[in-house]
């Protein structure tokens, strides 16, 4: 017979991995989304969560009835929070978080577009092809009119290369730095000649006026012209041939360099913050066997990212990695926006939040540079800190929001009518599935409430002022503590 103790302790377990899982592969579980899994094998949830066939999330022409300037980008994180609304709603966040797992590799900035409506329909290409072979992706890429403005291709010609995209497209998008020469820099210049835009000059005059509200800017649209075509002889990664785009990205995704440094981007998007990109070439990865994994699944699967992606999830590195990576603001800011429910409907709360998560260092659309941002520790900085504390203490602190109501409830439930705040603080963190805190960030959240023996009345079913008072102290103190900013 299995006792109460024994079937408390197997369902915290569950709830731990789950809560572990779901913050990797979206922005922070709330507590349905942990009790939708109870029960199901940690593969199954990888398969769930992979099957993107029939995600739903709020619908665009909610957000534009309701915030048009989120379409057209009006203000600092305008576009931004379009984007942050449907990661808020979506019934599979795993496919937002490819999306912005890609955005954080070929990051495309609107400072340079000025073309919210070609930036956000990237976004809407990169969560498509998302889990799709890198082959397709990349191929994609290499279509889509603002990346081809981002980086010049529109400007690339057979009597007049222009090397930007063919630089970045190795260097930081497939390849990584010492594994070409300038050599294949040139040829691979030469072979995405003629990938440009229809009535490129046209069009970018057109596109610099706003249309008709509430749509905003015109797009781009890719074409291929064959007469602006180098058709020549060139020599690409030792091949030989009369290469065309299509050419160059088959060899670049047949490179053992290719899959080491996907294999790490994963790593480092998914399992543990590594060193930034940059230094790769000079700094070998954290968990060489892991990568090789990955690569071994690269090469086994045609390349596929969602089979690396169900072996990554379904490994013991990435099981074992709990709280080894930093929240980006956005992963913060969204989860919390969830998590309490402020991004039900689209507001100025949720569009507000997106500028500040700009301010502590990441604001979707307007990476820094091609490089895209930074992660892990660069994230902390003393200023983006007090940034983040501040934002998370006070949104975790409004037990008036609809998400966090539904918390107190559960709390309630589990506590009864009298209890320590040792309990409540126990209750809320099993709720939020925030098993692995330190014993350090527990002392402080009782102390800020009373001590840990301090018992509260809260018989009535509408829930005592005291106790409503201490949950959200704990709420807020839960908000500052280090293990709510890592994943």
């Amino acid at each position: 017979m299995v006792s109460k103790t024994d079937t408390k302790s197997r369902t915290n377990r569950e709830r731990r991995w789950i809560s572990h899982l779901l913050r990797r592969t979206g922005f922070g579980p709330t507590p349905s989304e942990i009790d939708r899994f109870l029960s199901t094998s940690h593969e199954d949830i990888v398969e769930k969560l992979l099957d993107f066939t029939n995600t739903t999330a709020m619908p665009d022409d909610v957000i534009f009835r309701m915030f048009p300037e989120c379409h057209a980008g009006v203000g600092l994180g305008g576009a931004s929070a379009k984007w942050v609304f449907r990661m808020a709603t979506t019934t599979n966040p795993l496919e937002e978080k490819m999306a912005l797992f890609w955005h954080g590799i070929f990051a495309t900035g609107n400072d340079k577009l000025d073309n919210p409506v070609a930036a956000l329909t990237q976004i809407d290409t990169l969560r498509r092809v998302s889990t799709d072979t890198f082959d397709s992706i990349l191929l994609e890429l290499s279509q889509d009119p603002a990346m081809l403005i981002w980086l010049d291709n529109q400007t690339n010609h057979k009597q007049s290369i222009n090397e930007n995209y063919g630089r970045e497209l190795l260097e930081l998008f497939s390849m990584g730095v010492g594994n070409y020469t300038e050599k294949d820099i040139k040829e691979c210049a030469r072979s995405f000649t003629g990938w440009s835009l229809n009535n490129e000059e046209y069009m970018s005059l057109r596109c610099q006026n706003g249309s008709i509200w509430p749509y905003h800017r015109i797009a781009w649209h890719y074409e291929y012209n064959s007469d602006d075509h180098d058709d020549q002889k060139k020599t690409f990664l030792g091949q030989v041939g009369n290469f065309n785009g299509e050419d160059i990205i088959r060899i670049i995704c047949e490179q053992s360099s290719t899959a080491e440094f996907l294999s790490r981007h994963l790593y480092d998007f998914f399992v543990e913050d590594e060193e930034p990109v940059s230094v790769w070439n000079e700094t070998p990865p954290k968990n060489p066997d892991a990568i090789k994994v990955l690569v071994n699944e690269y090469f086994n699967s045609g390349h596929s990212i969602k089979e690396m992606m169900k072996v990554l999830l379904n490994s013991d590195f990435f099981k074992e990695s709990e709280y080894k990576k930093i929240k980006s603001p956005i992963e913060m800011v969204t989860g919390i926006l969830k998590l309490t429910g402020e991004a039900e409907k689209p507001s100025l709360t949720t569009i507000n939040a997106i500028e500040e998560a700009g301010y502590m260092g990441q604001l979707l659309l307007y990476p820094p540079s091609v490089e895209g941002w930074h992660a892990g520790e660069e994230w902390i900085s003393s200023g983006s800190l007090v940034e983040r504390v501040n934002f998370a203490s006070t949104h975790m602190a409004n037990i008036t929001s609809p998400g966090t109501s539904d918390i107190l409830d559960s709390v309630y439930e589990s506590c009864g009518d009298s209890a320590t705040v040792k309990d409540m603080v126990s209750a809320t963190l099993t709720i939020l599935g925030m098993y692995n805190v330190s014993e350090e960030s527990i002392n402080l959240i009782h102390e800020s409430c009373g001590g840990e023996t301090k018992t509260i009345d809260c018989n009535d079913m509408s829930r005592s002022s005291e106790f409503s008072s201490i949950m959200s102290d704990i709420l807020r103190i839960i908000g500052s503590a280090k293990e709510f900013h890592l994943s």
